[in-house]
Formats: structure tokens, sequence, C-alpha cells
């Protein structure tokens, strides 16, 4: 047995597409700049795949913040990791004021949203302790979980709730805290990425200080979007010095790459010390950093960006509803649209895909594992920078859709049934 034979064979993720080399609905080719209509197949698409909430991809005082630091240092700089030559006076500037961005004593920066999330939460757990995890988190923090095993070699029990569900991780602590050892540190999102809804924090903050845990929120759909000066989730729902560790990355509304880690200064430290994903990584190269200085500028300026967005985001929800079209109940700007497909999900599903991208409409399309069998759902990002042209182009192409393939988009009530259990949503 050799350990490459599973490459010839249709196991694996997406295995369908893996083994024919589609290029369609996976790894699409896209050579644009990131915005409302980029280049597909040979043809402008209107793009809601784009997590470019607030319009600054290609700003050009981001793009001359870059261009100038690059004529000065290059890519290169600084060569060397955080802890041996690459700290420059620049890096713990950007982490200065994406600590006080965040309201919290310091924060610590990495190159990747990903490994920021993964280094921070295995820096800090031990064999001891216990991880308690929304069932639907990104796999970032599901890898993290799973990756911790702290410095004596053993594993941190990681347990999970039902997504949203307060009494559910309630239950949880109560049955943790039975048996207890070590520390106990709640894992979620702020804004759930696939489908939009935000994280209960009010309560998961109010039930980790009655049972003596940590709070970890990875709000990479928040940061820059929804809160006071795009502070995130947990300011716009008051509770932001109740999370302990508050994780925002700059791959979507800041339009870059990297994260950070925004917390106190001696959880900072820590984490600077003991983050092996960041520990023996290069620094983040200066380039990147100047230009967030001044994407951090226009995230806290964004009030007339981020209200376009908005406005765009609810034009392009109720339009799609009253096509019929079930819309996620989420209180962010993510637009998830479900639709029955049945048992034919290849079939139904990719011809509706299909028939979007052939229309010229660019959205990506969401099936089981990720939501309930026998649905679909387009997940669709409205930004800033979409015209009221765009969405009207794309609910002109939804409602020709609906009619040119036959299909009853209405959900019945056990699939309505399905999605509201899991989503905690409130569908009718």
């Amino acid at each position: 047995m050799d350990i490459f034979d599973k490459c010839a064979t249709d196991g694996g993720y997406f295995s369908r597409f893996r083994v024919t080399r589609d290029r369609f609905f996976t790894l699409p080719v896209i050579d644009d700049i990131p915005g409302p209509r980029m280049n597909y197949h040979g043809q402008k698409n209107i793009m809601w795949s784009v997590n470019n909430y607030i319009g600054l991809a290609n700003d050009p005082d981001i793009k001359a913040a870059a261009l100038k630091a690059t004529e000065q240092w290059s890519i290169s700089s600084p060569m060397g990791s955080r802890m041996m030559s690459g700290t420059t006076t620049a890096h713990l500037t950007l982490e200065k004021s994406l600590a006080d961005f965040a309201q919290k004593e310091d924060a610590f920066l990495f190159n990747y949203g990903y490994m920021g999330v993964v280094g921070t939460v295995t820096s800090l757990v031990a064999p001891e302790d216990t991880l308690i995890v929304d069932k639907l988190a990104h796999a970032s923090i599901i890898d993290a979980a799973f990756s911790a095993k702290g410095g004596q070699g053993g594993r941190p029990v990681v347990r999970f709730f039902r997504h949203n569900d307060m009494h559910n991780l309630e239950s949880v602590l109560k049955s943790v805290n039975k048996n207890r050892i070590g520390g106990v540190m709640i894992l979620s999102e702020g804004v759930y990425g696939m489908t939009g809804d935000l994280a209960d924090l009010r309560s998961i903050t109010s039930l980790a200080r009655q049972y003596n845990a940590r709070v970890f929120v990875d709000d990479a759909h928040g940061v820059g979007v929804i809160g006071d000066q795009g502070r995130g989730t947990a300011d716009f729902l008051g509770v932001q010095s109740g999370i302990d560790i508050y994780f925002g990355t700059f791959a979507k509304s800041f339009a870059s790459i990297g994260g950070f880690s925004a917390t106190s200064t001696q959880v900072r430290d820590w984490i600077a010390y003991n983050a092996r994903t960041q520990v023996f990584a290069k620094a983040l190269p200066m380039p990147y950093v100047e230009s967030l200085k001044v994407a951090l500028n226009k995230v806290i300026d964004g009030a007339e960006r981020r209200s376009l967005m908005w406005e765009r985001s609810r034009e392009l929800k109720n339009g799609l509803r009253d096509l019929g079209y079930q819309i996620g109940d989420g209180d962010s700007p993510i637009c998830a649209v479900f639709v029955p497909v049945g048992e034919d999900l290849e079939n139904v599903g990719m011809s509706m895909l299909t028939y979007l991208r052939h229309h010229n409409i660019f959205c990506t399309g969401i099936t089981w594992p990720v939501i309930p069998p026998d649905l679909i759902m387009f997940r669709m990002i409205p930004t800033s920078a979409h015209s009221q042209e765009d969405v009207q182009r794309t609910v002109a192409v939804f409602k020709s859709m609906r009619d040119d393939l036959k299909i009853q988009f209405s959900l019945g009530s056990n699939e309505i049934g399905k999605i509201n259990k899991i989503y905690r949503y409130k569908l009718s």
C-alpha cells in the first residue's frame, strides 16, 4: 500500500469534481480585480462570491500605501519570524491600532486568518482544559480545537453544542463543571459566514461568566461590517467587553490578508510566544502592514460604505423574497437563498448553478453536509460596490431561472423545519 494510492481513487473531498478536473463548479479561474463585476469564462459576471463587503478591494489609497511600501522595503521585508528579526515599529503600531479598534488592551498579528485561529487556540489550551464549540463553527475553529494538545502531549476535551442553542450550551457547561479540572473556553463565530446569522453572544458571554468560562470569537464576517465603526458582532450586540479573545481577519472587509487576536496584554504576550503558526512563520510583509493601516482607517470611517452595503442587501433579499424564494433570517448582509431539490441534487442543483453562470450571475452553491439534505443554498455577498442595476439584473435572472427550469421553489414544512432547527432561523 502506497500513501499516494488514494489519489487515484474517487475518495476525498469534492471527489467527483476532482476526478473530472472540473473548473466550472470548483476551482473556477477568475482573472480579474475583485469587484461587483468580474471576468469569468471570457465574460463579465455579476459577482456575489467575493467578500468585499465595503468595497475596499482596489481602493486607490490602500493601493498607493502598498506600492509605496513595496518601493521602500520590497516584498521581502521584514526577513525572519517575529520572534527573531521580523518585528518592526510598523507591526507594533498596527497592533496597537487594532487593539484600540477592538477595545482591548493589546493585539497580535497573524499572517493568515485560518492560521491565526489555530495558533491562538492551540497556544492557550492544555490537556486538562475543555473547549466547547458551536456545532456549525468554521473549519478553522474545528481544526484548532482538535489540534490543541498542550505541553504534556495529551489533548483537551472537545465538546459541541447545537448551533446557537443556549439551553444546550448551558447543559454542556453544567456537565463539564461537574468534574472540572482545568479551564473552559467557548469557541464561536460572530457572523456565521455560510448563512449570515449572528451568534447569540449576549447569552454566550452571560453563561461564560456564570460558569467561569472564557469566550473566543472569530468575527471574520463581522469585523468591518457591523457594529459601531465596524467593530463587529460583539460591539453590535453590546458585549464586546465580555469577549476574552476577539479575532478578526483581513481577508474580507479589509480586502487584504492576515488577521489579529485582540485581548489583554498578558494573554497577547502568551500567544505571541506560544502560537506555533506564527512563531515559526515569517512576519507579515511590510506592503500588507502599511496598507492595512490605511484600510483600518477606512473601516473606522466607513459608515457611508456600510449603509450602502445594507441598502444593496435589503434590495437583493426583498427582490428574491418577492419571487417566492426562502431567504435566511440572518441579521447580516449575507443573503442565503434556500431552494429544495429533492433527492435529485446532482441534476437539479447543478442545473440551477449552471443556469446562473450561463446568464452571467456568479454565486456559490452550498449543499449537504453544510446544509440539510435535499436542499441547495445560494450564498450571496452584497457589497457597497454593487449597484442597483446589479441587483435588478440578478433578481431578473433568478425569476427567469424559476420559470424556465419549472422548479417549485417554495419550501415545504419539512424543509423549513430542518433549516429552522439547524440554524435557529424563523423561516415560515
